[in-house]
């Protein structure tokens, strides 16, 4: 009887260890896309009042939880019965991406007055707002997500099925809790500071720690949502460039970054064009019925 325990736990032990193992080399081939995911979601997460600061990063996170427990059986039952459809759901995923980058890249292009308004310490204090930035961030958490798993099963594929659900689940967690956890700390960094210089009466090491952390934040801010649009982009290229035959053979000597690049803005502009064509339909037919109601309403009287 203690022996059969004995065993169990050694099965146990060598299945955590083989966990353990296998979850570093799938968070290593993932560090690229949640270093991505913290770049997106750190600029999502600010420019809010400070009270409200933690209640969004959570709104935030509980989304990317629900986001894991849909995505990592749905992959895992998707690669088993219908592998293709995860190829499809990576591409779309990647245009959806593509189009949010270049679409703020336009934006500050066409629009540089609201971008500087924002980025010099504008506050949304309106739950329209709020909820908007929420519903982004979720939604851009998914995709990323997505991928995040997908990479994550893909290391371990030659592992036990008991091994592949551990591994993609804990790097899942990672991705979810680590990431968070340091968004959280960048949007409470000037609240530190500002603690600090409390304490401190402004005088000393104290004081002078504080005002760099009040003074950084901003900084840190405007260069979270530049680096967080670039990988929008470079996200949405790497998934159509590993993803698509076409563009994975297409300029072989040209370096894998700059074919990212130009794959992931190509494919946001398409979907951009796509879109506009599509609203001006819908503005079109709705004018149009307009026009038809009060002439039918005529011809009836």
């Amino acid at each position: 009887m203690a022996s059969g325990i004995f065993a169990v736990l050694d099965d146990i032990a060598f299945l955590m260890d083989d966990v353990v193992v296998a979850s570093k080399i799938a968070t290593k081939k993932t560090a690229g896309i949640l270093g991505d995911d913290l770049a997106v979601n750190a600029e999502k997460a600010t420019g809010f009042v400070s009270s409200r600061e933690l209640p969004v990063l959570w709104a935030i996170t509980k989304g990317s939880f629900i986001n894991k427990l849909i995505i990592v059986p749905l992959v895992f039952l998707l690669n088993i019965i219908f592998p293709v459809a995860i190829k499809i759901a990576l591409i779309v995923g990647g245009l959806y991406l593509a189009y949010e980058g270049v679409e703020k890249i336009i934006h500050w292009i066409f629009h540089p007055s609201e971008h500087e308004h924002t980025a010099d310490g504008h506050i949304e204090d309106t739950q329209d707002a709020e909820n908007a930035k929420i519903k982004s961030a979720v939604s851009t958490d998914f995709i990323l997500s997505v991928e995040i798993v997908i990479i994550a099963l893909g290391s371990v594929l030659e592992k036990s099925l008991t091994t592949q659900i551990l591994t993609v689940s804990v790097v899942a967690l990672i991705a979810t809790v680590g990431v968070y956890g340091l968004v959280a700390l960048i949007v409470r960094m000037d609240d530190v500071g500002y603690s600090l210089l409390k304490k401190s009466d402004g005088k000393g090491i104290l004081a002078n720690i504080g005002n760099i952390l009040v003074n950084l934040l901003p900084v840190i801010i405007r260069l979270l949502s530049i680096v967080g649009t670039i990988a929008l982009i470079l996200v949405a290229g790497g998934i159509f460039e590993h993803n698509i035959d076409f563009l994975h053979h297409l300029f072989p000597s040209i370096p894998t970054i700059i074919k990212e690049i130009v794959f992931g803005i190509t494919g946001g502009l398409i979907v951009i064009l796509v879109v506009t064509v599509i609203k001006k339909i819908i503005a079109q037919f709705k004018k149009t019925k307009k026009v038809e109601v009060p002439e039918n309403a005529e011809s009836e009287e």
